[in-house]
């Protein structure tokens, strides 16, 4: 079942949950028993993340280096059948554009398609690491709006090889990320609205935000986006703090701010064990407050440690 399908015909919001595949050379057992948990509280969907490969560069013996890609994480094909195979849930894979063609792109979505997988969530993806800004290399994309114009024209049978006869059309619904408190290369609100409604004219159904801690950020970036004429739904994206360092790192690692009332409260506390509890608590404040000003639904960022977000789920769902 399509996302936005799933997102039009509930009557009661529901949570969303992100998840990060396994390590190469793990099992996935670990991930079933990461998803176990939560499917108490039945979850439409989950996100399934998308890594790309790393580059690093090995020395030889003769003292020069040679360029080597690691995958650090299997793709999300399989993993997404896997877990669709194993629990009753839509599995909603990540591509990424930034590190991978497009021809490489289209060749995943057919695999999808095959697997009568429907929905994607389309990304640029991050700078690779000996990038100092995003640069896209040769027949991989800019801008997301471009992978989504991508997997738009797919759903209408138009394939790269333009020689195809009778080709056939996927059927995924499209997914794509916005910022409350703007991307962190965005020179300022407006523009990266501008580009949020670039990937909803290209062919977005829905939109689920990155993490933000103060509510009052997204519902002016709601009505920001309703002004710009986007009209997709917009699902909050949330995780609950769980450590001090937290405080800094987070800013840091994903350009968002920390209301000052939060930061206060977690200053007061005399152990992480009391910045864990308080974050569940702030997360479910924040989870509330979101559900009873019309969000859809909510959407929880795991990072691989979910029983906070569990305790957050029982609180609210």
């Amino acid at each position: 079942m399509k996302v936005i399908d799933i997102i039009n015909s509930k009557v009661a919001p529901f949570p969303s949950l992100e998840f990060v595949p396994p390590l190469k050379g793990s099992d996935i057992s670990k991930l079933y028993k990461a998803l176990e948990p939560f499917m108490e509280f039945k979850p439409p969907f989950i996100n399934m993340t998308c890594h790309r490969d790393e580059t690093t560069y090995m020395e030889q013996s003769d003292g020069t280096y040679v360029r080597h890609t690691l995958t650090k994480r299997p793709g999300t094909v399989a993993i997404a059948a896997a877990v669709m195979k194993r629990f009753p849930i839509e599995v909603v894979p990540h591509i990424i554009c930034g590190g991978t063609d497009k021809y490489r792109i289209e060749n995943e979505l057919i695999d999808l398609n095959f697997l009568d997988i429907q929905n994607v969530m389309a990304l640029r993806g991050e700078k690779a690491i000996y990038q100092k800004h995003y640069t896209p290399e040769k027949d991989e994309y800019s801008h997301s709006d471009e992978l989504v114009a991508q997997i738009k024209a797919l759903n209408e049978g138009k394939y790269l090889d333009c020689t195809l006869k009778e080709s056939i059309p996927t059927n995924f619904c499209i997914g794509v990320a916005g910022y409350p408190e703007k991307h962190l290369e965005a020179p300022n609100m407006e523009s990266d609205i501008d580009n949020l409604k670039k990937k909803v004219d290209a062919g977005a159904e829905y939109i689920i935000t990155q993490m933000f801690f103060d509510n009052q950020k997204f519902f002016d970036y709601v009505t920001l986006c309703r002004k710009k004429g986007i009209t997709v739904p917009i699902i909050p994206g949330l995780k609950p703090l769980s450590s001090v360092k937290h405080l800094t790192m987070l800013p840091q690692t994903f350009a968002i701010d920390m209301p000052q009332t939060l930061v206060s409260e977690v200053l007061k506390c005399r152990t992480e064990d009391d910045v864990y509890n308080l974050g569940i608590a702030w997360c479910t404040a924040q989870s509330k407050e979101l559900i009873a000003n019309d969000a859809p639904a909510v959407h929880y960022y795991t990072m691989g440690k979910g029983e906070n977000v569990k305790k957050v789920l029982k609180n609210v769902f």
